[in-house]
């Protein structure tokens, strides 16, 4: 069984886009039958992940880990069905994630006028019961 015994990146960095997490040979290892294995960079040395839709991009990278003599490759696609792994990149990349509030905003406003409206709507609708004007009636009903 695979498990990420420590998952420390080098650095974080960010564009308008992703998220790049950077990794240093101390700081990431895994463990592989009660055996530990460390990171070496020689294949692929970063995890990048899309700040807005919070999906890992570099799914064809692949990672190397030695203990000894031993190498050990482990692509993203393993890395991603270890649940360590995960819960250890989501802690270190949330403070990163755009979560869109902004567009969460107008939609909400958008919703907030709809409902004025209708409710507008309605309460001319109650002004032309009062006011007995039959064609104002219909018109607004056409509006509903």
């Amino acid at each position: 069984m695979v498990t990420v015994k420590l998952l420390k990146p080098y650095c974080i960095k960010t564009d308008a886009e992703n998220i790049y997490v950077l990794l240093d040979e101390e700081h990431f290892t895994i463990s592989i039958q009660n055996e530990t294995y460390q990171f070496i960079p020689i294949k692929s040395k970063e995890f990048i992940i899309n700040r807005y839709t919070k999906k890992i991009e570099n799914l064809d990278a692949t990672f190397a880990f030695q203990k000894d003599d031993k190498i050990f490759h482990l692509s993203m696609s393993e890395l991603i069905n270890i649940p360590d792994f995960l819960i250890k990149l989501y802690f270190l990349t949330k403070s990163h994630i755009n979560y869109n509030q902004e567009e969460n905003m107008n939609d909400d406003i958008d919703v907030i006028m709809d409902e004025l409206e209708h409710l507008n709507v309605k309460r001319l609708i109650d002004k032309a019961l009062d006011e007995r004007n039959e064609e104002a009636f219909y018109d607004l009903i056409a509006m509903l």
